[in-house]
Formats: C-alpha cells, sequence, structure tokens
C-alpha cells in the first residue's frame, strides 16, 4: 500500500508538470495527411486554431501551401471542415464522451512541397467567451489538471486491482499445485498396489501350475 502511494503521489507530480493544452507543429508533404485525437469528456468546450507557417513572410502564400481540415466527433459527425484555407479556427461544446478527431491534408501539388502547420487544441473550457486566446489557457488550466489527475488515478487503481487479481490467482495455482500433488501421491500408491496384486496372483498361479504338473 506504501508503495501504491508513493507511485500515485510521483504520478500527480508528473499530472502537475504536463501541458494543459494540445500544441504541436508537424510538416506535410503535399497530398499528405495527419489526424490528431483527443479524448474529451461531455460538456467540455473545445477551442482550436490551425495555420499555415508561411516561409516567406514577405511574401503570400502560394496556392501549393493550402490545407484541407475536418474535424468530427466519435461518432463521425462533421464539427468543422474548411477545404484549401491558410488557417482557420474552430470552437465546440462535447456533446458525447470520447476521442474526437481532427484530420489535416495538404493539397496534391505538383512538384511536391513541404508545409510546415502550427495546430493549437484545448479543451474543458467552461466558458461562453472561450474564444478570447489570451484568457483560454488559464481557464483550462485547473479542469485539464483535474481531467489529467483523474486518468493518472484511474491508471493506478487499475494497476492496484490488477496486483490484487494476479495475487489472487497465484493463490488458486497453489492450492491446484497442492491438490495436483496429493491427487498424485494417491495415484502412486494405488498404482502401487495394484502392481503387487497382480504380482501376488502372478505368483499364485505359477506356482498352482507347477504344482499341478508336480514340478515342485
Amino acid at each position: 500500500m506504501d508503495l501504491l502511494r508513493q507511485s500515485l503521489g510521483c504520478l500527480l507530480i508528473v499530472a502537475s508538470l504536463s501541458p494543459t493544452a494540445l500544441s504541436m507543429q508537424f510538416e506535410l508533404r503535399s497530398g499528405q495527411m495527419k489526424c490528431i485525437s483527443e479524448d474529451i469528456h461531455e460538456k467540455s468546450i473545445s477551442v482550436g486554431k490551425y495555420f499555415v507557417v508561411n516561409p516567406n513572410e514577405d511574401h503570400p502564400l502560394p496556392d501549393s501551401h493550402k490545407i484541407t481540415a475536418k474535424m468530427v466527433s466519435p461518432k463521425w459527425n462533421t464539427l468543422h471542415e474548411a477545404v484549401k484555407v491558410e488557417a482557420g479556427e474552430f470552437s465546440f461544446t462535447a456533446f458525447e464522451t470520447g476521442d474526437y478527431f481532427t484530420c489535416i491534408s495538404a493539397v496534391d501539388h505538383k512538384p511536391e512541397t513541404t508545409l510546415t502547420i502550427d495546430f493549437v487544441w484545448m479543451s474543458g473550457v467552461h466558458s461562453a467567451a472561450s474564444k478570447d486566446w489570451s484568457k483560454v489557457p488559464k481557464r483550462s488550466q485547473v479542469k485539464m489538471m483535474e481531467l489529467s489527475v483523474k486518468r493518472l488515478f484511474d491508471t493506478v487503481e487499475s494497476i492496484h486491482d490488477e496486483m490484487y487479481y494476479l495475487r489472487d490467482r497465484e493463490a488458486e495455482m497453489q492450492e491446484l499445485n497442492r491438490s495436483t500433488n496429493s491427487k498424485m501421491a494417491w495415484f502412486s500408491f494405488l498404482s502401487l498396489g495394484v502392481c503387487l496384486s497382480v504380482a501376488g496372483l502372478q505368483f499364485w498361479h505359477l506356482k498352482s501350475f507347477f504344482e499341478k504338473k508336480k514340478l515342485i
């Protein structure tokens, strides 16, 4: 139990240091797609934004640097969709708990080019003003930490239950081994008795045969 508490404490420290929002930068080649998933609880508000990084800020993005973005719910209902854009934002309130997916694909272009995408996705915001990006991180931090801690606690609880299950299985196997050894011992004694009985009968039969033949 002490080990379990120590493990939980370590996990809580890790959770407190974990980021409260999904923020990444990745590369996409022409015609390729990348999907990002997030486990979101019902009634949580999510906001996000994405844009193509301009490799030359002095000039507008060329047609080759366009993307198509689509977000779907766990039941594959479309929540956001934008076709051949340079940037976009989305916000929604989750109406079911599960994995929500955002897929971003680069337009098919020849010659092939590589795009750099900036992507930010924050959830757990319970405010009508969630589109105020300067305030979103502060408002989402407590909720995201709460969800992270809950997930870690559920993981530790699952490990704890698994340890008890394995201990019970070990006890059952030990009892089975004892029972099997006891049965094998009785079977060995029974086999020895049968062998001795058969040997005795054979000896009696041979003795009777030789006596009848007057060989002994």
